[in-house]
Parts: structure tokens; C-alpha cells; sequence
């Protein structure tokens, strides 16, 4: 695994430069884009969110496209439309955005839900149909959605069948006062991320991301994820729990972590740390919690302290 290794520190090294004092969450990015998933960014404006995904993009050389979301746009306006060609009197159809290798879709909240719709057959199939015609898109395709979770004014909350299509949500946060004062210092001629160079190519990421499905994942590791993702739906400040999705996408992450950290092996610890990204947008809290202010992080957190942990078993 020293290869993807390689590969996922070349690039996590490379996002640093331009993202200060973020090491993990540039490394859930990298684990998702290893992992073939999309990424949902939630928190308040100006911490750097539309800069991560460029700067990712940048990093793999790939085709990048931004979509800024607003109440007016139409599913049209980001999958494509078919055009009448008055020379050869045929309908041609030209691509919208979504037709990048990585796509930055800002303010995802702030479309309808119609538009907002336009995006679940790119994000699980990654394909797009316009007019009865399928289009691929082209690999590795991967959504990166960014969201303010303060201002409701005018915005549409994801739903569900949406949210669940996201592998991971990451919340960057303010930075320190030093990250700061090291911001403006990288920031005083040019911004750093006109000087970001590629630094893997997309045949390489391509075959890490193949190269991962390898790693090993023991039976027990297995149901001990199994067994966590179970316990969301049955406890009792859950409204609705995670989907099989959820299991999947912690069995994927942790695939890809062990990876990262040079191990051809997952660990009970590597789901311990994942459990929580994978999981938390995809519970609903129930109305009795919710007035207490029981959020979701803190139930995966009760069923990881609750759940034991799956130890050694010697093989006959």
C-alpha cells in the first residue's frame, strides 16, 4: 500500500499548502475522492470551503466546473440541454457543469428541490440523462457540495434521499489565531493556490482507487460496523437511523484510511474514527431529542462508547 499511500500524502501535502491547520479535514477530502464518494462541507462563509475544492481539483489535474446554486436555476442549467441546429436540422446536445471530473456545487441550499434533484443520478450512478440519452461522466467524477448552516432565509433543505448520497460531511471551522496571522502572511502578494501545482496525475488516482478495494476488512470488523449502523435505527433518540449506505461508506473510508496510514489492514480504530463523519448527516433526530438538543454526533458517539469492541480471535 506504500503507492496510495504516497499518492493520498502527495496530495494531502499539496491542499496544505493553500488549507492552513485543517489536516483532517483535508484528509477526509482525500479519503473521499480515494473512495469514489462525494463530499457535503457545512459551515459559515469565508473559512475556506469553495478553496478546498479547487485546490483538490488542482492537485489531480482534473476538469473542475463551479456551480453556484440560486432559487432560479433549472435542472437544465446544470445537467445539459438539447439545442436545435438550423444547419443540420438535428438537436445537439451541450453539456451543463455537471460534465466535470470534480464539481464544486455552492450553496447547494439554496436551489429547489427539483433542481437540487438534477444531481442524484450523477451522484449515484455518475451518469446523466438528457432527453431519453444517457451521458457518462467522465472518472473520477466526485461532487463536492458546500452549505451555510446558519442562514435559512431562502434555502431548501437537503433532503434525505440527497443527504444519504454524500459520503462524508466535513465542517472546517475558524482557524487559530497563529493559522490566521499564517493566512495573511501566505495571502500578502498572491493568493497561494495561483501557484498550486499538480502533483498526481489522474491514471494515478484512478489505480488507488482501485488499489484500495484490496486492503483486508476482517469478518468481525465487518459486523462490528454492520452492528453500529443497526443501533442508530434503534435508538431511542433516533428518528430515522442510517442505511445500508452508512455501512458501506465506513467500510469504504475505512479501506482507504488503513491505506493512508500504510496498513494493507483495517483496525477497529479506523471505524471508530470515521463512524462519526459517515454517519451524522444521514440520522434524523426525533422530536423528544431534538428539544433537548441531542444532535446526531453525539448518538453515533453513545452507540460507539456502548458497542464492544471486536478483539483478536485466533483462527482454527
Amino acid at each position: 500500500m506504500t503507492n496510495v499511500q504516497d499518492i493520498a500524502n502527495r496530495i494531502v501535502e499539496n491542499v496544505e499548502r493553500v488549507i492552513v491547520g485543517k489536516r483532517t479535514a483535508v484528509q477526509l477530502t482525500v479519503l473521499g475522492l480515494l473512495c469514489q464518494g462525494h463530499i457535503l462541507i457545512e459551515d459559515v462563509p469565508g473559512v475556506g470551503k469553495t478553496v478546498l475544492a479547487k485546490s483538490l481539483a488542482r492537485s489531480v489535474g482534473c476538469k473542475f466546473q463551479r456551480i453556484q446554486f440560486t432559487p432560479d436555476m433549472l435542472p437544465s442549467d446544470v445537467t445539459g440541454v438539447s439545442v436545435f441546429n438550423q444547419k443540420n436540422r438535428e438537436f445537439e446536445f451541450r453539456p451543463g457543469p455537471i460534465h466535470a471530473q470534480i464539481v464544486l456545487v455552492d450553496e447547494i441550499n439554496r436551489a429547489t428541490p427539483k433542481t437540487q434533484s438534477a444531481l442524484l443520478e450523477a451522484m449515484e450512478e455518475r451518469q446523466v440523462t438528457v432527453d431519453g440519452k444517457t451521458y457518462p461522466l467522465e472518472p473520477p467524477f466526485m461532487v463536492l457540495a458546500t452549505q451555510n448552516p446558519i442562514e435559512y432565509e431562502g434555502t431548501f433543505p437537503l433532503p434525505e434521499a440527497q443527504l444519504d448520497r454524500f459520503l462524508v460531511r466535513i465542517h472546517l471551522g475558524y482557524p487559530t489565531k497563529e493559522q490566521e496571522v499564517e493566512i495573511l502572511d501566505k495571502q500578502q502578494y498572491v493568493h497561494p493556490i495561483e501557484e498550486l501545482e499538480q502533483v498526481v496525475s489522474v491514471e494515478d488516482l484512478l489505480a488507488a482507487q482501485k488499489a484500495i478495494k484490496d486492503i483486508y476488512v476482517d469478518e468481525l470488523v465487518k459486523e462490528y460496523i454492520v452492528e453500529i449502523v443497526r443501533q442508530t435505527r434503534e435508538h431511542p433518540d433516533v428518528y430515522l437511523g442510517s442505511s445500508p449506505r452508512g455501512a458501506l461508506a465506513i467500510y469504504r473510508l475505512c479501506q482507504a484510511r488503513a491505506a493512508l496510514l500504510g496498513r494493507d489492514f483495517v483496525l477497529p480504530d479506523d471505524v471508530k474514527a470515521l463512524a462519526g463523519p459517515a454517519l451524522n448527516h444521514r440520522i434524523i433526530v426525533g422530536p423528544a431529542a431534538r428539544i433537548k438538543d441531542i444532535e446526531p454526533a453525539a448518538i453515533v458517539q453513545d452507540v460507539l462508547d456502548r458497542l464492544p469492541v471486536p478483539g483478536a480471535q485466533v483462527r482454527s
